[in-house]
């Protein structure tokens, strides 16, 4: 995007508002990373937009988790109590609420290879065996091989199979399938640096290991967010070239092209209410954390972005993320503010027939966009 589409994007994007400082809001907005996304961003307004009163909505709700006990390096004692504390606040605080067919509040643990414990994995997954959620892969890498990214995922997803319980199978090839999300969001080495993956063909690997979907995004303010946002969609792998999910097929639109990898986006909006230094908008982006607790207000943002379930005209695709065992974002996921959260959404249900609401883990997500069954 150059200077001048965007300051004409910024232009439009806050005509009526009175601000004047276009050139003030170019440069900030560069620094959000908005030049990235704004275009596209502007091109979809007409798929953002308020529910009607009493106009059917049917939400699917799925809390991805970049779930790393040892984050920061801490000793294993301290990685086993946090972990212990999301074993037994979840159901204590959780199991007393129900979606539209009867489901508590599903959490999905997206566990990193790269801190694998299997002690602490074990825990996570009795939690899930209780029916609160699942676990899929996430991992963090630097400077990495194709032939590296494959054996790590094909050892951990082995590990997590055979050794916990935890996956599954493809009925059709019997292949070991999983969800996944990208450490530092570096999916298909999308950093200008090259850090924190190497693999330019990684969408590749990903799908000839077994991988359903990736829910790596949106991933804004990072220079690794893509200019598709908002969107279910398939990516194809280019070879030699980074970032290969900047773009590709919405499901819905056509077949599945040939190594098409599942992207499942979650919500990127602009939230003009919270402004800085009155001039630009702030960035939703479905982060769960100290400083963006869930709420009313930000459910509404999530369901105005509208990420439409491809076959559900009423369908509203609501992915979140978070990193559950930092322990400030843990007054949060396990406190009040998620409480307060699941009441509302009880609330909205119990007072408009046509609100229905599902909680659902990255996986039945993905068999809902698809059709396709995930044993």
């Amino acid at each position: 995007m150059t200077g001048a589409e965007l300051a004409a994007g910024f232009a439009a994007t806050t005509a009526g508002t009175g601000l004047v400082a276009v050139g003030v809001g170019y440069a900030g907005l560069r620094r959000k990373g908005l030049h990235r996304w704004l275009l596209p961003y502007l091109r979809t307004r007409h798929l953002r937009r308020d529910r009607l009163p009493g106009e059917p909505v049917t939400v699917y709700l799925a809390v991805c988790d970049h779930y790393e006990p040892r984050r920061g390096g801490v000793p294993m004692a301290k990685a086993r109590a946090r972990v212990q504390e999301w074993v037994d606040k979840y159901p204590a605080l959780f199991d007393r609420f129900r979606d539209t067919a009867g489901t508590p509040p599903q959490h999905t643990f997206f566990y990193p290879q790269d801190e694998y414990e299997p002690e602490l994995v074990e825990m996570v997954a009795g939690l899930c065996r209780r029916g609160y959620g699942d676990v899929e892969i996430h991992l963090h890498h630097d400077h990495d091989t194709a032939d590296g990214f494959r054996d790590k995922i094909v050892g951990f997803k082995t590990a997590l199979h055979d050794r916990h319980g935890l996956l599954r199978r493809d009925p059709a090839t019997g292949q070991i399938t999983y969800g996944f999300i990208h450490g530092n969001w570096a999916l298909d080495n999308s950093r200008s640096d090259g850090r924190w993956c190497g693999v330019d063909n990684e969408l590749d690997v990903l799908v000839e290991t077994g991988c359903y979907a990736d829910f790596t995004m949106p991933s804004a303010p990072s220079e690794t967010q893509t200019r598709t946002i908002n969107s279910i969609y398939w990516a194809v792998g280019r070879p030699g070239r980074a970032k290969s999910h900047d773009a590709g097929v919405p499901v819905g639109q056509g077949p599945k092209p040939e190594r098409g990898l599942l992207m499942i986006q979650g919500p990127l909006v602009l939230d003009w209410s919270q402004r800085k230094f009155g001039v630009l908008p702030g960035i939703e982006n479905g982060d769960l954390q100290k400083s963006q607790p869930p709420s009313k207000e930000r459910l509404d943002l999530w369901l105005r972005a509208g990420v439409q379930h491809p076959t559900d005209p009423a369908g509203v695709i609501v992915k979140l993320h978070t990193h559950g065992v930092n322990e400030p974002n843990q007054v949060v996921l396990l406190g009040e503010p998620m409480v307060d959260f699941h009441e509302e959404l009880a609330r909205r249900a119990a007072a408009e027939k046509n609100f229905r609401f599902f909680y659902v883990t990255a996986a039945k997500l993905a068999c809902r966009l698809t059709s396709v069954v995930l044993s």
